[in-house]
């Protein structure tokens, strides 16, 4: 299989996308590369300047909040989706607990993504919400 058709083998699976049609999944695995990180290795730290968006197509990955593990994540999830829209530092730590490869967006493609798939920003806010939603249900039932 092709590495493009990986791309959009992916993301067509990813919530947030699966909704979007052949050309829109097209847009996207266009900006977006594929990305290895070994175990062991720093995704990106708590307090960073985000400008990327992160896929995990193969392996797992731990969220800190300083030496706290808040989850781990596995294929199909995704993290920096706030830094890359608001430029704000990163909120958490995430390393690589096995290998991984992964799909990465930068903020500058991102942007250009939305540009060209505008069904794609109100798409993304909607999962955002959702996920802020579950958030704060999981924080009040502590």
């Amino acid at each position: 299989m092709k590495r493009k058709d990986i791309k959009l083998e992916h993301l067509a699976r990813v919530p947030l996308f699966s909704s979007l049609n052949q050309n829109e999944l097209k847009t996207l695995g266009r900006m977006s590369e594929i990305v290895y990180f070994p175990e062991g290795k720093v995704i990106f730290e708590e307090g960073t300047t985000g400008r990327e968006f992160f896929l995990i197509i193969e392996g797992q990955a731990a969220v800190k909040k300083g030496k706290r593990t808040l989850s781990k994540v596995g294929r199909g999830s995704y993290f920096g989706e706030l830094s890359i829209l608001d430029g704000e530092p990163r909120s958490a730590t995430v390393v690589a607990i096995s290998d991984m490869e992964l799909l990465v967006l930068e903020q500058r493609q991102f942007s250009g993504a939305i540009r060209e798939v505008p069904s794609l920003g109100l798409k993304f806010l909607t999962a955002m919400a959702k996920r802020l939603r579950d958030s704060d249900k999981k924080a009040l039932s502590h």
